[in-house]
């Protein structure tokens, strides 16, 4: 679910939270890995920090595209809360 959208260093940054307590940062603006190519990059969140340590990855993943981006945020609503 998204819970915040807002403008972010000339571009955009959209927040979603899923009841596993992961979620996600989501963004393309100047500087993001994708910007000029107008794709997106992600982090994975938990409890609203950046979180490295899942199965999805552990860094942010950039360059990807609006599908990829809702296949990343579907895997990470179904991560384990444990």
């Amino acid at each position: 679910m998204i819970v915040n959208t807002e403008n972010y260093n000339g571009g955009v940054q959209i927040i979603h939270e899923f009841e596993n307590g992961y979620g996600a940062s989501v963004v393309k603006h100047k500087g993001s890995y994708g910007w000029t190519q107008d794709k997106w990059e992600l982090a994975v969140l938990k409890d609203g920090d950046l979180c490295y340590t899942t199965s999805i990855t552990e860094d942010v993943i950039g360059y990807l595209s609006d599908a990829e981006v809702t296949g990343l945020l579907n895997d990470i609503e179904d991560l384990d809360n444990g």
